[in-house]
């Protein structure tokens, strides 16, 4: 029942974005985006990168591009509706294959919550910001395009919180990473105690959590927290990968993240039913055909996500 539950919840919505019509963010709404109009001085943008000159030569890929020199993007209440309008802006898009998540900050990721704002807050408002919170990274996570995270500096509380709620995490070897929450007499609220739990166990999770330990880039690497850890900025290596999967399939990579995500929530006899489910729906693609006659005319597969 729990994987039948879990399976709905998932193909439902990888259905609805395979249903809705696709429309490119028009110049207006991207100028919104930019933070511009923004008198709290928060800044979190959206690039897109589907015209093959834009950047890089490589359609499809976004990039999310927080920008609070100020308070080294510390989440205020402004950054969180334009993190969600981002979101927005991209979940139905099939042109948008991979999102990338960066900082133009020298020397910050996401510092976490922006404690000036919440020391003003009134105390009812607090946990409707928290909730806010965790449902964005939700958001994020639930993205139908993988999302990879790249860490350069610091990335704390809700800044590595949001980092976990991306499917690959790339960090530079000088970053500084923790869930800092316990040393302000808190907790993690925004999913920190359970994606931290499912990347590194639940022991490692309780030593980091419990101590608010920051840790360096080699060690978030040895211990499973990110993917990679890279001597200059993280960004080249998110990029480099984010190339990797732009020419696959991309209903077959959307269906990957669906399975991955959807089989780590229950045991493996009923993942493998979900995997099953998510393989059935590859099936009658346009894709698939066209994998299979590129290999037979041995070309490369131009794939349109259909």
């Amino acid at each position: 029942m729990k994987a039948n539950l879990l399976l709905t919840r998932n193909l439902l919505r990888y259905s609805i974005a395979q249903r809705t019509l696709c429309v490119q963010p028009d110049p207006l709404t991207m100028e919104k985006l930019t933070g511009k109009d923004d008198g709290a001085h928060s800044s979190l943008s959206v690039m897109v990168l589907l015209n093959p000159s834009a950047f890089f030569s490589i359609p499809g890929i976004v990039l999310f591009r927080m920008n609070r020199p100020k308070t080294k993007n510390a989440i205020s209440t402004v950054f969180l509706k334009k993190l969600r309008e981002c979101i927005a802006a991209v979940k139905f898009d099939k042109n948008v294959r991979v999102v990338v998540l960066k900082s133009d900050v020298e020397g910050a990721f996401c510092t976490g919550a922006d404690l000036k704002e919440r020391k003003s807050m009134p105390i009812e408002e607090v946990p409707i910001f928290v909730d806010s919170l965790r449902a964005s990274f939700s958001e994020l996570e639930f993205l139908p395009q993988p999302v990879i995270a790249a860490i350069d500096g610091y990335a704390l509380g809700g800044g590595l919180e949001m980092a976990l709620a991306c499917d690959i995490r790339v960090a530079s070897l000088d970053s500084k990473i923790g869930l800092t929450e316990t040393k302000l007499a808190i907790i993690p609220g925004a999913g920190g105690t359970q994606r931290l739990t499912r990347a590194v166990g639940p022991s490692m999770a309780k030593e980091l959590i419990f101590t608010g330990r920051m840790i360096g880039g080699e060690e978030a690497c040895r211990i499973g927290l990110v993917n990679h850890c890279t001597k200059a900025d993280s960004f080249s290596k998110a990029l480099e990968i984010a190339r990797e999967i732009v020419p696959r399939g991309p209903v077959a990579v959307r269906l990957a993240k669906v399975a991955v995500d959807a089989g780590a929530e229950v045991s493996l006899s009923n993942g493998l039913i979900v995997e099953q489910q998510c393989y059935a729906q590859v099936i009658p693609t346009k894709d698939r055909l066209e994998g299979l006659q590129a290999f037979a005319e041995k070309r490369p597969p131009s794939y349109k996500g259909e």
